[in-house]
């Protein structure tokens, strides 16, 4: 299963967010440090907004900020909100099924039970587990993963 680029903007907002809970945060100071374009982020920004995550302050001086407190924004709920579609194979949806072994198929049911767990897993944790204490800086360094090494190029002798 793979989350769709809306929801891992969504929660990158919520968790700098969550990070800066001293000050209002923007759009621009998000898409700088996220290097993410502005429209993106505020299609996103609207969403989490509309469902309560997010409190919008407008004016000069306005910007963004958590409506609700970390630790009571559950990263499953989030998920549920930002993604449109878990089936993850055909037989999940009873309107459009058409396989024939359904009524008798493990595999369907692995995956539920897989699914089960990953929402499992993710409604344990909240925005605060996720939020680095207000360091964003260090946040981004725990996260990092080292580039991948290339591999040498091989030539082929002149013959």
């Amino acid at each position: 299963m793979r989350l769709t680029q809306f929801s891992d903007y969504a929660l990158r907002v919520l968790m700098y967010a969550a990070e800066h809970p001293e000050r209002l945060v923007t759009i621009t100071e998000l898409a700088d440090f996220h290097r993410i374009s502005r429209s993106h982020l505020t299609k996103v920004v609207v969403h989490l907004a509309g469902n309560g995550y997010l409190q919008s302050v407008r004016g000069r001086t306005g910007g963004l900020r958590l409506a609700r407190e970390a630790v009571s924004i559950r990263i499953g709920e989030v998920l549920r909100g930002t993604e449109e579609d878990f089936r993850l194979v055909e037989c999940f949806d009873r309107r459009t099924d058409a396989c024939v072994l359904t009524p008798h198929c493990q595999l369907a049911r692995g995956l539920r039970a897989a699914l089960d767990a990953f929402f499992q897993a993710l409604d344990s944790m909240t925005l605060a587990d996720l939020a680095s204490g207000g360091d964003a800086q260090n946040a981004t360094q725990t996260v990092a993963l080292p580039m991948p090494k290339r591999r040498a190029r091989r030539t082929v002798p002149v013959a």
